[in-house]
């Protein structure tokens, strides 16, 4: 069995939702989602002319498809994102380099293309192209074999995955029966000294709302420095946050260490922006952050993830996969690893719409009460058919 063809695209992103029609028997949306127009720390919250919208200073590029085909028909199917540059390490560079390679031997191909795209480095844009590859050979694995992923990584490692949801629409949240919400941070330094009393009011809200017995955590998307996440934490301290989340610019190290060691208190995490397991390697030997947050179609796919779980366990840290319920992929990794004991769901819909319709893969699960059951169809079981995929295709 030989790989023939690696070849990728960009696509509509299956997880965007697009514009919501109630179905005969549905209700309309209630209002909008709080992502519409809503204001987010960011990193380039600093600079005016882009402080109130993260789209305004956001790349264009498209979510990038891939399929990979073997000599007997087989075919599987990765996403990642980031667009013509992507698709063009995938199709110029690392495609035609293992054309020929045994499609199962996920692995090799692994540590192959990471070594490909050394001269360049794996970090950063080759992660996604590495990701898309990784995913789709997987994907054809558990197609090939008749298995879902779940079952090729080991077998469930929990008869159902616990998920918490993300955003800022906590009373739908709360009715959609999740036992964990994920707030996104609303300020940062570039608000001055109110921002931490702004941010004290959304989280003492947040907590009156969902009650002492479900956990609290706080995303701060890589808009702090050191002494504003110390100042905050301190002033929410009586809320009880499980944790505090990607609160510094990702590749600055020593700014984690400083954190780590201003609030050893405090439970953080971080991760979604590093690339490949060697990053997480090196915070693990400090124990820099105590949760790790990957996300499988960005590090270097299933096998990336397998790798950085593995060093995570070893280190006595937890793994959470950055919207890790969002996609088959991140499904089906959580629920084959012990050490994947939450699940991440980014609620995009707004309240009111049916959770089955903020997204695109046919096959896929999504929480219920809380939690998720993977689909068992053969390979991540996201129910595309090369025809769907066809249609999903944009230009460029």
């Amino acid at each position: 069995m030989k790989i023939v063809s690696i070849k990728a695209f960009n696509m509509t992103n299956p997880i965007a939702g697009g514009k919501y029609e109630p179905r005969p028997g549905e209700t309309a949306a209630r209002r909008d989602p709080w992502t519409k127009g809503a204001e987010v720390a960011n990193p380039m919250s600093r600079y005016p002319k882009y402080k109130a919208l993260r789209a305004s200073w956001m790349s264009p590029w498209a979510a990038v498809g891939c399929i990979v085909t073997a000599d007997d028909g087989y075919w599987g199917f990765g996403l990642t994102g980031y667009g013509n540059p992507v698709v063009s390490i995938i199709n110029e560079h690392l495609g035609p380099m293992l054309e020929g390679e045994n499609p199962m031997a996920t692995d090799r191909i692994f540590d192959m293309m990471m070594r490909m795209t050394s001269p360049y480095s794996p970090v950063g844009l080759p992660s996604y192209a590495i990701s898309a590859i990784d995913l789709a050979l997987w994907d054809l694995k558990g197609r090939k074999l008749g298995m879902p992923v779940y079952e090729l990584a080991g077998g469930p490692a929990r008869e159902k995955q616990f998920c918490y949801s993300t955003g800022n629409d906590t009373d739908w949240f709360m009715e959609l029966g999740f036992q964990a919400t994920k707030l996104a941070c609303p300020y940062g330094p570039a608000d001055g000294l109110s921002a931490i009393d702004r941010n004290e009011e959304l989280v003492a809200a947040t907590r009156d709302l969902i009650g002492a017995k479900k956990e609290l955590m706080l995303d701060c998307w890589m808009a702090f420095d050191v002494e504003f996440a110390v100042r905050l934490a301190e002033r929410l301290r009586p809320y009880n946050l499980k944790w505090m989340e990607d609160c510094l610019i990702p590749e600055n190290m020593s700014a984690h260490r400083a954190l780590r060691d201003r609030l050893p208190w405090q439970t953080l995490s971080t991760g979604e922006h590093w690339y490949t397991p060697y990053t997480f390697f090196d915070a693990a030997r400090d124990r820099l952050v105590d949760i790790f947050q990957p996300d499988i179609n960005w590090v270097g796919g299933f096998t990336a993830c397998q790798r950085i779980a593995a060093i995570a366990d070893a280190a006595g840290l937890e793994t959470i996969l950055h919207a890790g319920m969002n996609t088959p992929f991140g499904q089906h990794f959580t629920y084959a690893n012990t050490n994947t004991r939450w699940g991440e769901f980014f609620v995009g819909g707004a309240p009111g719409v049916p959770l089955e319709r903020t997204h695109r893969y046919p096959g896929m699960a999504v929480p219920k009460d809380g939690w998720c059951v993977p689909s068992d169809a053969p390979g991540f079981g996201h129910g595309f058919t090369l025809d769907a995929l066809e249609a999903l295709k944009l230009p460029g």
